[in-house]
């Protein structure tokens, strides 16, 4: 078992999700810092200083324990995750880009002696 799971482990495969989870979560950290810390306050700022993540809707309870739907909390989440969705289709985009091969050189024309049997070939059909 020992030894399968070492083979398991050592396959390229194996190893390359490996590395792109851990480049994920380090990615979905800068993007969540940008959208928290960059993007955020100018759109708060634009909307009135509203604080996406209080806003709620009080549906019940006491004034001491509202219960309440946290409807900030979810578009605050929302527009996270457009984000982090947007920068990641940029970065596939641009990865693709880079690994798009250059164009095939147009193959090559017919060369003068294919093109002297090509005369010789339509004037014998005239003949």
């Amino acid at each position: 078992m020992l030894g399968e799971f070492r083979e398991f482990i050592q396959r390229g495969n194996v190893v390359d999700m490996a590395v792109g989870v851990i480049i994920g979560g380090a990615f979905g950290k800068i993007i969540s810092s940008i959208v928290g810390d960059l993007l955020m306050p100018p759109i708060g700022f634009a909307t009135g200083g509203v604080d996406f993540t209080s806003l709620k809707l009080a549906i019940g309870g006491t004034p001491e324990a509202p219960v309440t739907i946290n409807y900030g909390v979810f578009l605050q989440t929302t527009i996270d995750f457009l984000i982090i969705a947007f920068c990641v289709f940029l970065l596939v985009k641009a990865v693709n880009k880079m690994k798009k091969p250059t164009p095939a050189a147009p193959p090559p024309g017919p060369s003068a002696e294919e093109k002297l049997l090509s005369e010789i070939r339509d004037l014998l059909k005239k003949a």
